[in-house]
């Protein structure tokens, strides 16, 4: 039997219709299992070079490879269609990779000022608001991810998950971020910011709570997340005031609960620690 013509177009044509449906469904699985693998990655460098949220750089300088492929890669990363917690993960891991490229690029970090301690990564010039890089297709600073990219999600736990290099910022994970576990690694991360002392300090021989001073940089987004989370009793004071001690009060001790419900205490921000987050020397390798 002869197939017409017009048979044939058809089925080419259906075949190519059914081609192009197996591809668009495909192309998402394989882009979730290439950031999958790329994540994996950097989840490899975490947990064999940071422990309690210092990092080994000098041996992650000295095997730095995995760590320069990791951050090339992310310039083509495709994630805008990405699910929100996957943007998220995605976003965290960039940032502090780049973090620890940045320090490992200048390691050991020369002192260029007194406004800052020795071997900050503040020492390196732009290291947050000048230094450009490629991610997503886009070319950011920290400071541009920091301020432009991650307020879009609106949950301002996240700039405690950032890892700046320093003593003061979150405590850097020995895991990398992931969509699947994003939610209990934030709730992990604002539960241990309310037991160290970089983050809050009450002290009620004196009614204060010192709080870390992210709380200020991002007073908008955590008076936005928590300030109506308060209790009414704190109604008036500052957004930022009832925000901070809406964060803290499901981890607050006993006492200091007892101070926060008496409402004569003063709010003040810690000067933030800039001191390099660094493992060596300190019994590491």
């Amino acid at each position: 039997m002869r197939l017409k013509v017009e048979d044939f177009r058809l089925k080419a044509g259906s075949l190519a219709a059914i081609l192009a449906a197996a591809l668009a469904i495909a192309a998402p699985h394989a882009q979730q299992d290439s950031e999958g693998a790329r994540r994996m990655v950097f989840d490899q460098i975490l947990d064999l070079n940071v422990r309690d949220g210092l990092v080994y750089y000098r041996a992650l300088k000295s095997d730095r490879g995995r760590l320069d492929r990791y951050v090339a890669s992310l310039a083509t990363a495709a994630v805008e269609s990405d699910p929100r917690e996957e943007q998220i993960a995605f976003w965290l891991n960039a940032y502090n990779a780049i973090v620890l490229r940045t320090v490992v690029d200048h390691y050991p970090i020369r002192q260029r000022t007194r406004d800052y301690p020795a071997q900050s990564i503040r020492q390196i010039p732009g290291a947050f608001e000048k230094l450009p890089h490629r991610v997503a297709g886009r070319t950011v600073t920290l400071d541009q991810i920091e301020q432009t990219v991650l307020p879009a999600f609106r949950d301002p736990r996240l700039f405690l998950a950032l890892g700046r290099g320093a003593i003061g910022s979150g405590r850097l994970r020995s895991e990398a971020y992931t969509a699947a576990e994003l939610e209990r690694q934030l709730r992990e991360m604002a539960s241990e910011c309310a037991t160290r002392s970089t983050c809050v300090q009450i002290d009620p021989s004196r009614n204060t709570v010192q709080i870390s001073s992210i709380f200020s940089w991002r007073r908008d987004d955590f008076a936005g997340a928590y300030a109506d989370k308060a209790s009414p009793e704190l109604a008036a004071r500052s957004p930022i005031e009832r925000a901070a001690i809406a964060f803290f009060a499901p981890h607050l001790l006993t006492a200091e609960r007892e101070l926060i419900a008496k409402n004569q205490f003063s709010v003040e921000y810690l000067p933030f620690d800039w001191t390099l987050n660094d493992l060596t020397g300190r019994g590491g390798r």
